[in-house]
C-alpha cells in the first residue's frame, strides 16, 4: 500500500516548487504530463518503483483538500505555486466573503500593507472560517482569522481566480478590504 501522504507531498514538491528536479516541465497552466511525473517518482523512493496513475488517483480521492488535478494524462497543482514562471489562471468573480488564516505576529504589517503573495504566486484565501483557521494554525498556535471584502475589492479590481474547492486566489488584497473576525465568532 502506498503512503498517501507522502505521495502527496512528493507530488507537491515536484508541481508546485522544484519541477525541475523531477526534470519536468509545467506549461503556462501548471501541467505536465502523468507519465513524465511517474517516472521522476518512480526513481525517487523504491517504495514507488511501481507506482501508477491509480495510486495518483488514490492520494487525490484520500486528500482532504483538493490540491492536485488529473485530466487527459496530465496532472497539475491548483494552488500554492512557489515556481519562478506564472501560472496562469483565469479570472473569476469571488464569493462576497473570503477569509485568511495568519499568525499574530504577521497582522500589523496586513493591517498597513494588505495580503500579499510573500514566496507563492497568489495570496491563499478560504470561503470559510474552519479552513482558514486551519491554514493559519500552520504559523501560529492561536491564529488570527482575517476576513475580506471580497466583493467590494473585486469592484475596486483586485483580481481573484478559482484555486480549489474552497480555495480562491489573489495578487493581492488591499488592507482596506482585511477585518479581524472577531475571537467569538
Amino acid at each position: 500500500m502506498c503512503d498517501l501522504p507522502k505521495l502527496s507531498r512528493a507530488v507537491s514538491r515536484a508541481l508546485r516548487h522544484e519541477p525541475w528536479l523531477y526534470e519536468l516541465e509545467l506549461d503556462g497552466e501548471g501541467w505536465t504530463s502523468v507519465d513524465d511525473l511517474l517516472q521522476a517518482l518512480r526513481g525517487e523512493s523504491p517504495e514507488w518503483v511501481n507506482l501508477e496513475v491509480t495510486d495518483l488517483e488514490n492520494m487525490l480521492l484520500s486528500s482532504p483538500k483538493r490540491r492536485h488535478e488529473l485530466s487527459g494524462g496530465r496532472i497539475r497543482a491548483l494552488y500554492g505555486h512557489s515556481v519562478p514562471t506564472r501560472i496562469v489562471k483565469p479570472q473569476e468573480g469571488p464569493p462576497q466573503k473570503l477569509f485568511h488564516g495568519t499568525s499574530r505576529e504577521s497582522l500589523e504589517a496586513i493591517q498597513s500593507e494588505g495580503l500579499r503573495p510573500m514566496r507563492r504566486q497568489y495570496v491563499h484565501l478560504s470561503e470559510d472560517v474552519e479552513m482558514a483557521k486551519q491554514v493559519g494554525q500552520r504559523k501560529d498556535t492561536d491564529p488570527i482569522l482575517l476576513r475580506i471584502d471580497s466583493a467590494a475589492a473585486h469592484g475596486d479590481n483586485v483580481k481573484f481566480y478559482r484555486g480549489g474547492e474552497k480555495v480562491w486566489l489573489a495578487d493581492g488584497v488591499p488592507a482596506a478590504f482585511i477585518s479581524v473576525v472577531p475571537q467569538d465568532e
